[in-house]
């Protein structure tokens, strides 16, 4: 018999407020490169600085995942998202009132963002959000939440042109701190399951299920360790483009307008991507999935950049990349949910994603490299392509199998 697709308010609630909260934390994220002109020029901010400092807080974002994922498991996501939301607000909004250069910049577009990602972006609250649901709708309740940050990665790179030409960027990120602390309203409504906690032996649970043991039983399961470096690759090329593809089609004779319209419209079709990858997941192989996914994405990178520059590649590159970006999120996490359980889900998907923010790191900080060392980006996209095809193969050899029924948590 079917069953309803909200088990109770609980769960309702909680998906919503983290669509909202999930929807502006990457939002804002997916503009950093727009601004990289700004930075150069107001700033004395080079691509190599600018590199390093979108590749630490993608670095920092990686390892507190795992950390608040812990706290959030244990002691409620509200308190978690709550904390990261000050953290990235207070980063923002000093980045457009003068901490914006040298130390400054790299501690707060670096440190501040980077911990606030940590606590209130996707990889955070689409476990959060999917503990509340069953193993046949986790998937789709993952999409949904990653969607809602791909609308976000839709609206605020036009908001953000809109605010940069009518108030200038440093108020642009002004307003941006001031719609996260707005996001701490619905940050409030986002909590664990009521039975989460409830357990015949308490004491011995906790005993028996220490960070260090979910961490050791995790890493000695070959499908994790399969999972781990398969993200990474989604982590190197996603922060490749976001933060300098901007700069790649002016270098190639394109106008401005167009690296805005590509991240414009990697948001929008993220959307149909990741709830398309939510309702394949719930219906067939995850690993399948994930592994025809990363072979696509080379095949998009490849046409992008060996095509001759035209408007028309650039839009076609965003449209195709857009269905690719985030769409390994709902499979992935469903893989680790279905392996392990859903109990630990946000640290043992943090863990994934440390992987992910390491690929991030070098992603953002090599395409910058790169260009200041050879005057191209090319280097760094040729990577990105090759690390797609290793990323397709390693996904195959993954067991979907949950561990034991007494772990499935289903």
């Amino acid at each position: 018999m079917k069953t309803k697709f909200f088990p109770n308010k609980l769960a309702l609630f909680t998906l919503v407020a983290a669509c909202f909260v999930v929807n502006v934390s990457m939002g804002v994220r997916q503009t950093f490169g727009l601004f990289s002109n700004n930075f150069e020029i107001d700033c004395g901010i080079t691509n190599t600085e600018f590199g390093l400092a979108v590749a630490l807080h993608s670095l920092i974002w990686g390892i507190f995942t795992p950390i608040f994922g812990r706290f959030a498991d244990k002691y409620g996501g509200s308190k978690v998202v709550l904390i990261g939301l000050i953290f990235y607000a207070v980063g923002i909004f000093s980045l457009g009132n003068n901490l914006n250069t040298g130390l400054w910049f790299q501690l707060n577009l670096g440190l501040m963002v980077g911990i606030g990602l940590g606590a209130c972006s996707g990889p955070m609250l689409a476990p959060l959000a999917t503990k509340h649901f069953p193993n046949e709708n986790r998937s789709k309740a993952a999409g949904y939440v990653t969607a809602f940050g791909g609308l976000g990665m839709f609206m605020f790179p036009a908001l953000s042109n809109f605010l940069i030409i009518e108030t200038g960027w440093q108020t642009t990120f002004t307003v941006f701190s001031i719609i996260l602390i707005v996001m701490c309203i619905p940050a409030l409504f986002i909590k664990n399951p009521e039975n989460q906690n409830i357990s015949v032996n308490l004491e011995q649970e906790q005993k028996s299920e220490s960070a260090f043991k979910i961490l050791k039983d995790s890493l000695e399961h070959k499908g994790f360790r399969l999972l781990i470096l398969g993200f990474f690759v989604c982590g190197f090329q996603i922060t490749l483009v976001a933060t300098h593809v901007p700069r790649y089609v002016q270098d190639r004779g394109l106008e401005d307008w167009t690296g805005f319209a590509i991240l414009s419209l990697i948001g929008l079709f993220n959307i149909i991507g990741v709830l398309i990858m939510g309702y394949l997941g719930d219906k067939y192989s995850k690993k399948i999935l994930l592994s025809a996914l990363y072979f696509l994405r080379a095949i998009s990178i490849g046409l992008f950049i060996f095509l001759p520059p035209s408007q028309l590649s650039a839009v076609i590159f965003g449209i195709t990349f857009g269905l690719l970006w985030l769409a390994t999120v709902p499979a992935t996490n469903g893989i680790v949910a279905q392996i392990f359980g859903t109990k630990n889900i946000s640290m043992l998907f943090g863990i994934v994603f440390l992987n992910h923010q390491i690929g991030s790191f070098l992603g953002a900080y090599l395409g910058g490299l790169f260009y200041d060392i050879f005057g191209s980006f090319d280097y760094a996209w040729y990577l990105a392509i090759i690390l797609s095809f290793v990323a397709a193969a390693l996904h195959l050899p993954i067991d979907e199998k949950p561990l034991s029924t007494s772990k499935a948590n289903a």
